[in-house]
């Protein structure tokens, strides 16, 4: 018997909630919601699809809305962070779990009961992430140690995928932490340490989620038999840019937030001197641009200067809310 079968389903009958934060990626939103139409035709218990879009203009919240298996479609007027998004899903949901997925996450056929039963067979697990696969199917590192002193210096040794990344192995592992990207929350663990925590914007919110979870006797688990296919669009130019600046600025932020100032002053050096020493082999490898690990340096001595995704968002907020000053004046 399936542990599935098992499951105590939310109020409304639901078992499992797919919540779906899309930024502006109409085509791939909707490959992923086919992948979850096909998915929930399969599973042998109550689900619902919730979709927020952020604030697009590229028509994803028509398309998705329009979609069979769209039950919720949140639409924000103003752009946010991911860890706000991902928190209103997650206490909006009526599952007992939650499935968080990005919009470029595809999940493939059995990943939901494979999660589902990970959990059920660890009453103490409250989150299991999904072997993340890139489009031609490698597989992709998607579980780690949680950040310290010593895993920035397994990074500045270049032993990072030995001592660091846990996403190994065909069998269900505990982990520190896995990527959100194909994350399925036990949603009462979730409500037990408030969410994710809305100062990180994008990037280690997933981390400090997970930490908490663990100060709290949560594990989390990576489960190899669940896979999905994530597609990860590289950024480039300005967009870059501020993704970089995001980075390292929330990667401190944690730092600081679980350990102390002087651990964050000692991660930034570890981790500039590893970005440091490949910009220099990008001199001699083709396609690699020493500029952009150069960026990494900076941004990593630096996290609080440049301007990163949140100011990204807040320039297109200021420019949403321009277009509706001038349509307002317009019909007056």
């Amino acid at each position: 018997m399936s542990a599935t079968e098992h499951h105590a389903a939310g109020p409304d009958g639901v078992l499992v909630s797919y919540c779906v934060v899309n930024t502006s990626q109409r085509e791939l939103l909707l490959r992923g919601l086919d992948a979850l139409a096909k998915e929930r035709a399969r599973v042998p218990f109550a689900t619902e699809v919730l979709v927020l879009d952020n604030a697009s203009r590229d028509g994803s919240a028509e398309a998705a809305a329009q979609h069979p298996a769209c039950d919720e479609m949140i639409v924000l007027a103003r752009r946010r962070g991911k860890a706000l998004n991902d928190s209103e899903l997650l206490q909006r949901a009526r599952g007992s779990f939650a499935l968080l997925l990005n919009e470029d996450s595809e999940l493939r056929p059995g990943a939901t009961e494979a999660l589902l039963d990970a959990l059920q067979e660890r009453p103490r697990a409250a989150c299991a992430g999904a072997k993340l696969l890139a489009p031609d199917g490698r597989p992709r590192p998607c579980a780690w140690r949680f950040p310290s002193v010593a895993t920035a210096l397994a990074g500045a040794l270049f032993l990072h995928r030995l001592a660091t990344v846990q996403s190994r192995g065909e069998r269900t592992r505990e982990v520190d932490w896995c990527q959100s990207s194909a994350l399925l929350v036990r949603r009462a663990a979730a409500a037990e340490v408030g969410y994710l925590d809305g100062d990180f914007f994008v990037y280690s919110d997933e981390v400090d989620f997970a930490r908490r979870l663990r100060d709290a006797d949560w594990r989390s688990l990576y489960v190899p038999a669940a896979t999905a296919v994530h597609h990860e669009q590289l950024a480039s130019g300005a967009s870059a840019e501020r993704r970089i600046v995001e980075l390292s600025r929330n990667r401190d932020l944690y730092m600081r937030k679980h350990h102390s100032a002087a651990a964050a002053r000692a991660v930034r050096w570890l981790t500039a001197w590893s970005y440091c020493l490949r910009a220099l082999g990008a001199f001699l490898l083709p396609g690699r641009s020493p500029a952009r690990f150069w960026r990494h340096v900076t941004a990593t001595l630096h996290p609080n200067r440049g301007e990163g995704l949140r100011e990204a968002a807040e320039h297109y907020n200021r420019a949403l809310d321009d277009a509706h000053a001038s349509r307002s004046g317009s019909s007056t």
